[in-house]
């Protein structure tokens, strides 16, 4: 019982401490309060993904996450993925919306870098040249095969993270490792409960997003309660926070092929 009361005290420590840094970082930015109305909202170029014309002759895939629109960018991002194949000078745009269509995937629903409602997005993959034309074919597949194209939930799932999370299992040379305050991520159904985690290598449990643990190579060891996530990632040091999403080195997964 005392041990459980200590876990619980420092859980419930973790959260604030936690959700104080994302306050003080989303005011000092002044990003995710910087806009009031989804129609004002900046929504251009970010400036990251290099230009398709310029890059024309090598394949690309990006994977982005900015925090979501309004006072949910304090807990959680929405991520997206971004490609093209050498020989073209545009990228296609693929994410998980949850509103505006019966079928949640969307493509090319904003350019490709764009702020998202105002919160400048942070690159999470960059992968070029011959790997990255090489797994188009099987992104494009993923994304067809995604169980939950009718289906959307804020909390736990499913949502734009666990859409994000089924192409990295099904590609994992994405190496994707999505942060931990991607709620939505560790979603999975009732009929399967165990498989790999949204990097694509490694173990993870999880009962619908709620209760979970992660061991993963990209991820390292992460639990997950009420779908709030902690942990620590060994491959680049640093620590798994909730609202946060990680607190140490920045990591961004590159291949220049």
């Amino acid at each position: 019982m005392i041990v459980f009361k200590a876990l619980s005290i420092g859980f419930i420590c973790v959260l604030l401490l936690s959700f104080g840094q994302s306050l003080a970082k989303a005011t000092q930015s002044g990003e995710i309060f910087a806009s009031q109305s989804w129609t004002t909202a900046r929504r251009d170029s970010a400036g990251i993904a290099p230009d398709p014309v310029r890059f024309a002759h090598i394949a690309i895939v990006q994977i982005y996450a900015a925090p979501t629109y309004g006072w949910r960018g304090l807990v959680a991002v929405h991520p997206w993925i971004i490609f093209k194949q050498a020989g073209s000078t545009r990228y296609s745009r693929y994410e998980v919306i949850g509103w505006g269509g019966d079928n949640v995937v969307r493509r090319n629903y904003q350019i490709s870098d764009g702020y998202w409602f105002g919160s400048r997005p942070r690159l999470l993959a960059d992968h070029r040249g011959a790997h990255a034309e090489a797994m188009i074919p099987r992104i494009e597949a993923a994304i067809g095969d995604y169980p939950y194209g009718h289906t959307y939930r804020s909390w736990p799932g499913p949502n734009s993270n666990t859409f994000l999370a089924h192409i990295g299992r099904e590609v994992p040379e994405l190496r994707l490792d999505l942060p931990a305050n991607a709620i939505g991520k560790d979603f999975r159904s009732l009929t399967h409960p165990i498989g790999l985690p949204p990097s694509g290598s490694g173990l993870q449990l999880s009962l619908l997003g709620l209760l979970g643990l992660t061991l993963g190579v990209e991820e390292g060891v992460e639990i997950n309660i009420l779908g709030l996530n902690m942990g620590v990632d060994f491959k680049s040091p640093a620590l798994r926070l909730p609202f946060i999403g990680r607190l140490g080195y920045d990591k961004v997964e590159k291949d220049d092929g």
